[in-house]
């Protein structure tokens, strides 16, 4: 099959994983970059006019619809599929020359700061709605989508895998993610009590003063490899969920194992099914409980690791990757 896939291409973002995954199927894939349109460079005239709530710049904007057509033109692809393009001009995303149009979001599409009105005017044109959000499938058929589908998020081999360590620097217990109100008070607190042997890295960590006057190191937002570097320095890795979203698992639930990190994650249904508490992975559902594990991570650390490579093999051995997540689409269609 020809996909022309729509996606931010940053290096180790989730939608170039996810078309290596279609590729890798098998798929001949051309991706046609949204990044300047959904995340448009820091300061540059695009993201100022945007600060200003006037929207997505219009002339990124069409520039990007334009290229997007010259490609379906050129390729006539057999599929479209758009990694969250809730931001695009939906009526001419829609009026592109493809058999299908697929329709991909990674978080909460009834949570409105991942959608827009544009979007939900015509979500039931498209051909196939995806969601990794369980729940979202009843309220997708809801509001009227032809067709519906739940996938989990996936982890990508070529950036989630064991790493040889690249600092010295050893870390009782570490979360790796962006900060959000959610998080914060339970991060500080972690840091006041474990300090030097806690890491903390991810978009707008430094900004929390009262985290700054811990010994706890900050980090900045790490991607690709480098997530993989920075689990390989800690031995419990915190899998903490979105709230916003109502995450009853995330990317997280698959990157952290499949680099070779302990899972010490909130206790989901999802996350029960994926890997069995106290064999694979340590599930919490209270701030009494993640002390208790941490405690035995500091005293058992070698039990932690061997805990830590079962909780790879099973969320490997049992094809969690985007190119299975990949297979699951194509098949559905």
């Amino acid at each position: 099959m020809k996909i022309l896939f729509l996606g931010d291409d940053w290096i180790g973002s989730n939608a170039r994983s996810m078309a290596d995954g279609f590729r890798e199927a098998g798929h001949t894939v051309l991706v046609v970059d949204t990044t300047p349109v959904a995340l448009p460079t820091r300061l540059s005239p695009p993201w100022v006019y945007s600060k200003l709530g006037r929207g997505r710049a219009p002339w990124v904007l069409e520039a990007l619809h334009r290229r997007i057509e010259a490609a379906a033109a050129q390729f006539r692809p057999d599929m479209l599929f758009a990694f969250r393009t809730v931001h695009l001009d939906q009526d001419r995303l829609l009026a592109l020359p493809a058999g299908l149009h697929v329709h991909y979001s990674p978080d909460d599409v009834s949570n409105p700061y991942n959608t827009t009105p544009e979007y939900l005017r015509r979500e039931a044109d498209w051909d196939l709605v995806v969601t990794t959000k369980r729940h979202n499938v009843p309220e997708l058929e809801s509001r009227g989508a032809k067709s519906t589908l739940f996938v989990h998020s996936a982890y990508d081999p070529a950036w989630h895998r064991p790493t040889a360590r690249r600092d010295p620097a050893e870390y009782l217990v570490g979360f790796i993610g962006a900060c959000r109100p959610d998080r914060r008070d339970s991060m500080v607190e972690l840091a006041r009590t474990h300090g030097s042997a806690m890491t903390v890295q991810g978009p707008g960590w430094r900004r929390v003063s009262a985290l700054r006057t811990t010994s706890a190191h900050i980090g900045g937002a790490v991607y690709g490899e480098g997530f993989s570097v920075a689990v390989s320095a800690v031995l419990a890795n915190l899998v903490l969920l979105n709230s916003d979203n109502r995450d009853t698992h995330t990317c997280r639930t698959f990157e952290v194992p499949a680099a070779g990190g302990l899972f010490v994650g909130e206790r989901t249904d999802e996350h029960m099914a994926l890997l069995e508490d106290g064999r694979d992975c340590r599930l919490f559902s209270s701030s009494g409980e993640l002390d208790d594990i941490l405690a035995w991570c500091r005293t058992e650390p070698d039990a932690a690791r061997e805990m830590a490579e079962r909780g790879r093999l099973r969320i490997v051995g049992d094809h969690h990757a985007y190119v299975d997540r990949a297979r699951e689409m194509t098949d559905a269609l």
